[in-house]
Parts: structure tokens; C-alpha cells; sequence
């Protein structure tokens, strides 16, 4: 991958009910549950599965089955730029809680995402959170 791609830091996986998917992953492999949020209906949790390896956040609100790969990188823009220049097709940009951030699709149909950590503040602060 091109120099400006960072660690793999997030697994967003969809969830059609992400309280029995976190009840089963803590439950039954040992997942810690890192926070469990419901926002206006828009349930999201975060999970450490395993030793190592990127954050899991479930959520129900991604509009397919397929999970988003999100890669950490210093710089967005210019990220986002090399990345278009490699031929890779932007799908849309948003704003993350952790920063902004820009999808992209593999012609096979892969999502992975680029996002800047600028507000790593608000992830910290959503610890410990359970609302469901």
C-alpha cells in the first residue's frame, strides 16, 4: 500500500442487532466491549476481540452487508488525493467521531476507508458507555 496508508485500526462490521451480536462475542469468545451506544436509534459498539489487531465496531447502519476496512493516515486530503491518482474510486467523505474520512470500493466490491484522527478526544471520552 502506498506509504501514506497507516495501521488498520477499525473493522466497522454491519449488524443487523448489534446487542445480541456484542452479547455473543463478549459472551461467548471473550470480547471486551469497549462502549455500546444508541444515538436517535443508531446503535453502535466497539469491541477488542482477541489480542492485537484492529478495534470491531458493530453497527446498524451501514447500507449493505459488507464490512468497511478503516485505515488510520496522517494527512486526509493528501491521502485521499494519492489514493484517487492510484485509480482508486472515492465513494463519499464524511465525518467519523474520530476525524474525517473517505470510502472507497475495490472493484470487487471491498470497502476501505481512510480517516485522520483528529479528535481521538471523543472516542476516549465514549468509554465505558452502555446504553443498551
Amino acid at each position: 500500500m502506498d506509504p501514506t496508508i497507516g495501521s488498520l485500526d477499525y473493522v466497522y462490521a454491519p449488524s443487523t442487532d448489534v446487542a445480541a451480536d456484542v452479547h455473543w462475542l463478549v459472551d461467548g469468545a471473550g470480547a471486551e466491549l469497549v462502549f455500546a451506544i444508541d444515538d436517535g436509534g443508531t446503535r453502535v459498539a466497539m469491541l477488542r476481540v482477541g489480542e492485537g489487531g484492529p478495534a470491531v465496531l458493530l453497527t446498524d447502519h451501514l447500507p449493505d452487508e459488507r464490512p468497511v476496512l478503516l485505515y488510520r493516515v496522517s494527512a486526509i486530503d493528501e491521502a485521499a488525493a494519492r489514493l484517487r491518482a492510484g485509480g482508486w474510486t472515492p465513494d463519499r467523505t464524511l465525518e467519523l467521531p474520530m476525524g474525517p474520512c473517505t470510502t472507497f470500493h475495490a472493484p470487487g466490491g471491498l470497502r476501505v476507508a481512510v480517516y485522520e484522527l483528529s479528535r481521538g478526544f471523543v472516542v476516549d471520552s465514549m468509554v465505558g458507555r452502555r446504553d443498551f
